[in-house]
This record gives C-alpha cells, structure tokens and sequence, in this order.
C-alpha cells in the first residue's frame, strides 16, 4: 500500500537537494499536502534557492522555520506547531575538505542533530505506524572501492574522513531507532549530486564558475578518482518513490550508474562550457591544475541500485550528458544567484528578503 502524508518536515531544505526536493515535490511530484522547511541557514544555506516556491505556496502549503536541529526545545515546538506525520532529513554538513579541516561541526550535527530529530519523532509520534522518518545519507559511508565491484545495501560500512564517519554513525543511530523503538524509518545511500542551485564548493558548480572567471581548475591527485554521478532531480524521484512505497526498515542505495574519473569529467565540461560560451576548449584546459590529494581520498565509489529498481520501479529520467549541459545552462543562466553565493552577499539578501517574513 503507498503512503500519503499530510505534512512533510523537510531538514535542510534551504540547501542544494533540498531545495530541489521541496520544488520537485510541488511541481512534478504529485504531493497534495504540506511542506514545512527546517533550516538553521547556515553558510550553505540560501533560501533564495527556495523563493519561487516561497511566493506561490508561502503560508499555504509552505512553510519555514529557521532553526538549529540539535535545538531539542525548538525541534520539539515545530512538532507541536505542524505536527508533521513524515520527515525528510537531509540537513547536514557535507563537504569533505570542510570536515577535515574542522571535524566538530560534522560530529555535531549530523550525529547529535540526527538523534535529536529522532528521540522527538518517537516521542511525538508515540508508536504511530502511520508516519516515516527518511533518512537521506551518502555512499561514502561504504569507503572506497577498487577498480572492479559496487556498492549494494549490504556492503560492510568502512568510513574514511570525518563526514562519512559522522553520516554513518547518522546512519546507525536511524536504524537503531526503528529496531529499539519501532520508528517507522527507511534510508537511502545517494551517490554524487550534481545540478542546479548547488553550493559553488562543490566540483562541478566550482569548474564551471572557474572557467568563467578565468581561474584555475584544481584537480586532486592525478585526477583518475571515480565517482557515480546523479542528477538530483532523479535523486529526489528515488527518495519520494521511496518514502511512498519502501519497506519500513529497510535502506535503498540511489545511483546514477554514470561513473566518471574526475579528469574526463572535467574535459567534458569544458567542452559544454566552452560551446556555449563559444569559445575554443583550450581556453579553459589552460586552467586545469593539478594540485596535492586530499587526505584519505577514496579512489572509486560506484553504487548498485537493482534493489530501488526492482522492488520499488524507481528509474533514471536523465542522462548524463543531458543532465550535465542543464546544469551549466543553468548557472550560465544564473550569474546573480552565482555572484551572491561567492561573494558572501546572499548573507544580506537573507535579512532583507527572507528573515523580515
């Protein structure tokens, strides 16, 4: 039988998938109901990338609250306020290099904001079967791979920096929860996202703003690292096929079955790039510059995603090359979005856009 909610809490809703989560879910994803936004806003929190949604469902069907998740009291007063039957929680720190350099953060909120989220929703839902928390989580719980084999629900969980560890410990704790405490919960392992409205530290938003501004593109090592990469539109398909249809308890990885060494990756952006700005590629391969490898740099994720397939009819809508070319026509498209973000400024389009509402 599919689910159906009445009000869905969104984690992390002002953030890269987030945010496309909330749009994809008003316009194509068939949800009738409401949608609350958690997001404490920090930096890689923009919702200016939630505003068009804002402007048609605000005080209707859409709602924000700025908040920290491992803020019990506040946490506890939006449970009380929309008493939500399903939850999405996608807020987390995410970034590699970030944690690396300041692994506290990481540890804070993904584990302790993770917990925290979770103890509410039992309390508050007190053994209700007809709600869901839905936990959104990483391949890089899995560590790396070799050349050969994938990543499947059953694959032992072997983290190699501080953010992956943080999200399996997350991962843990969710399905501690359902086998302690009955929580109705499923997970989902997504492989790279890539998109529009993604934060411009990320790989591909970061090369494309490079080459526009004439800047070095900084690749890590010798460039052959591998990563499966997936379009969130298709990433927020799988989590709300499976929100609707998964099995309590049971986790579904999402991939793109697209894998790509981040040095072909990058050539064939510049060649979108460089076509749409018609310009000759060399331009931007000038730029490319290898730098030193991170610490513990997994060399090659790559997930199988037959069970999401085969039990829940979940599919791929984009290809890469597709997917990839309105990812860049989308930030071409979008230089003031890409100006505020790097700037620092869409910190001061908050206060006087957002905040005052």
């Amino acid at each position: 039988m599919e689910r159906k909610f009445k009000t869905l809490l969104v984690t992390g809703g002002a953030g890269f998938i987030g945010s496309n989560l909330i749009r994809y879910l008003f316009e194509k994803g068939g949800f009738e109901g409401r949608i609350v936004n958690l997001d404490g806003l920090t930096y890689a929190g923009n919702p200016e990338s939630i505003d068009d949604i804002y402007k048609l469902h605000g005080g209707k069907r859409y709602f924000f609250e700025k908040a920290d998740i491992c803020d019990r009291p506040a946490v506890e007063a939006i449970f009380r306020k929309y008493e939500p039957d399903a939850i999405v929680h996608l807020a987390a720190e995410s970034h590699v290099d970030r944690s690396i350099l300041g692994p506290e953060a990481f540890i804070r909120t993904n584990v302790l904001g993770t917990y925290t989220l979770l103890d509410v929703a039992t309390k508050a839902w007190k053994g209700r079967e007809d709600v869901l928390f839905h936990h959104v989580s990483t391949d890089e719980v899995y560590g790396s791979l070799g050349d050969s084999g994938y990543f499947t629900e059953t694959t032992a969980y072997d983290p190699r920096s501080p953010y992956s560890a943080s999200k399996a410990g997350s991962d843990h704790l969710v399905m501690a929860y359902h086998h302690t405490y009955g929580l109705p919960i499923t997970l989902s392992n997504c492989s790279n996202n890539y998109g529009p409205y993604q934060f411009p530290e990320k790989l591909i938003p970061l090369m494309i703003l490079n080459m526009l501004e004439g800047k070095a593109l900084p690749v890590y090592g010798d460039g052959k690292n591998i990563r499966d990469w997936l379009y969130v539109e298709d990433h927020n398909s799988a989590v709300w096929t499976i929100m609707r249809k998964g099995e309590a308890g049971r986790s579904y990885n999402i991939g793109g079955e697209n894998e790509w060494e981040n040095i072909r990756l990058l050539s064939r952006l510049i060649e979108i790039v460089a076509e749409e700005k018609g310009v000759a590629p060399e331009t931007y391969k000038a730029l490319i510059t290898y730098v030193k490898d991170r610490p513990g740099h997994d060399r090659r994720y790559a997930i199988d995603c037959s069970r999401l397939k085969a039990e829940l009819g979940w599919k791929q809508a984009h290809d890469f090359d597709e997917g990839l070319r309105a990812t860049v026509r989308w930030y071409l498209d979008n230089p003031s979005w890409c100006d505020r973000v790097r700037s620092g400024e869409y910190r001061n389009w908050l206060d006087r856009n957002y905040s005052a509402r």
